[in-house]
């Protein structure tokens, strides 16, 4: 029984939970090579409207495409580090559409025989999203609508054509996700990827990689697919996770109320937090595909796939299991640090100069990055180092100085040019470590409070905190906490 067969009856025994999600993501990819792909304009972001373009670029008449070189190799290191093969030989076609973004009303792509064929992605979960296909394509332009919210209803729209040409590697996954945190995760994994091969900065939000999510619903237990949407406009991985959902549901209660599912292509529209319909689908017949004529068969070496392949950093699912594996750093602290490759570079060099890399690990991903993200920094933009991270960390192990005093000088390590060991020495800030000279400091704050101490000794354990804290501050931060707290239980008795 699939979800388009269901009768009335049917329908009035199911409900949302009997339903099960089912997304195949494409994702563009777009390839940072100097120039773009068939033609020498620049393949740079933020130009002036209309700036990078030539007549290639620009559809003239009689002008014929050349090939880019550095865009194949990209695209077959992006290849594969996603497990794909690759082909010996593989051809362009002529994708038709018209809209006004499209200069030459049709897109060079590949069709039947792409660069890159089945692949297989491992999510950090342990999850396992085949690969379809991934193959070359030039891009669009792009239309800025102006007026109303930018999606409809705008009262005219501008043509920017600087991005048309650029190249892709459109990256086409099979129906193996099944909610939008698997569409988030896939996504995050992804950029991590291209980030760490070199090939893209994964700037969701600039377009230089692209997210449609094909969705659709289905009974569980049943094989056959239901009729999916695609959505595009999702500029975030917030919103990829949001849309996909929302669309989801949006299938399920039309099925449980009898109506209809239409293919089409939908928006997400972040404003409302809902899916908006565009337009009807188009299938692979109405863009008309043949070869194109000004494009031999292009021969892929066997000693590119071989150079390449050897050249290949290390990749974030590996990354992923030396940090908990090798390092036995914890599944959520590894993944942050596989997903900002700077945090990542960041702790391996630090390893070098300091054996505690848990200690370094929760420095980076804990106040470390909640210090970039409120002043909207990045680690390259302070004059912290891992070396002088790796210093921080080891004069809290060496018990020179405490976490609170670590917490208290991280702000300034991150704004001036001053190494931990220097601003501890200049501050004064050395922990203290003598019992006799804690002690006095320890008997005066329990004799100031005569009546938690009482009630300490009467069996409120929990008391025992307060008194801690207290003390702390009497030492202003700088007693060692371990000694501290062992004295304070000896002297309240």
């Amino acid at each position: 029984m699939t979800a388009s067969s269901l009768t009335v009856t049917d329908l009035s025994k199911l409900t949302p939970a009997d339903f099960e999600t089912v997304v195949g993501v494409e994702v563009h990819v777009q390839l940072s090579t100097k120039s773009k792909l068939f033609c020498a304009d620049p393949n740079v972001f933020g130009a002036e409207p209309n700036a990078n373009t030539s007549p290639i670029s620009l559809g003239y008449p009689g002008v014929l495409p050349v090939l880019n070189e550095q865009a194949v190799r990209m695209a077959i290191k992006l290849g594969l580090a996603l497990n794909c093969k690759i082909a010996d030989w593989c051809l362009f076609d002529r994708k038709h559409y018209f809209y006004p973004d499209l200069p030459k009303a049709y897109q060079i792509s590949q069709y039947e025989y792409p660069i890159c064929g089945p692949g297989l992605l491992e999510l950090l979960s342990g999850k396992q999203v085949r690969i379809h296909r991934a193959h070359l394509e030039e891009d669009a332009g792009k239309l800025v609508h102006v007026g109303a919210d930018g999606l409809a209803g705008s009262d005219y729209s501008l043509v920017d054509l600087n991005r048309a040409g650029t190249p892709l590697l459109e990256i086409v996954s099979e129906p193996d996700i099944r909610s939008g945190a698997e569409a988030r995760e896939y996504m995050t994994l992804l950029r991590a990827i291209v980030r760490a091969i070199g090939v893209c900065d994964g700037n969701l939000e600039e377009g230089s990689m692209r997210c449609d999510a094909n969705v659709s619903v289905r009974v569980r237990g049943t094989e056959t697919l239901g009729t999916r949407a695609e959505v595009k406009n999702m500029n975030s991985f917030k919103a990829v996770e949001k849309a996909v959902d929302f669309e989801a549901q949006r299938q399920i209660a039309l099925i449980l109320k009898g109506e209809p599912i239409v293919q089409e292509t939908r928006l997400w529209n972040d404003a409302t937090q809902a899916t908006i319909s565009m337009r009807k689908k188009e299938g692979s017949a109405d863009y008309r595909y043949f070869p194109d004529p000004d494009l031999r068969p292009l021969q892929i070496p066997a000693q590119w796939i071989e150079t390449l392949r050897a050249e290949q950093p290390e990749l974030p699912r590996a990354r992923f299991e030396r940090y908990t594996q090798a390092l036995g750093l914890p599944p959520h602290e590894a993944g942050l640090l596989v997903e900002n490759q700077e945090l990542g570079l960041w702790l391996d060099t630090a390893s070098e100069h300091c054996a505690n890399t848990k200690g370094l690990a929760n420095w980076l991903v804990g106040d470390i990055t909640s210090w970039l993200k409120a002043e909207k920094k990045t680690l390259a933009d302070t004059p912290l180092s891992p070396v002088r991270l790796a210093e921080l960390v080891g004069l809290i192990d060496a018990k020179t100085i405490s976490n609170a005093i670590a917490k208290e000088a991280l702000p300034t390590l991150l704004t001036q040019d001053i190494a931990p060991k220097a601003w501890v020495e200049a501050n004064g800030k050395t922990q203290v470590t003598d019992p006799e000279a804690l002690k006095p400091l320890i008997q005066a704050v329990i004799d100031a409070n005569p009546e938690q101490a009482a009630a300490y000794r009467g069996g409120k354990d929990k008391l025992l905190g307060f008194f801690v804290g207290q003390a702390m501050k009497a030492t202003k931060g700088q007693a060692n906490p371990e000694l501290l707290n062992q004295l304070v239980k000896d002297l309240l008795g």
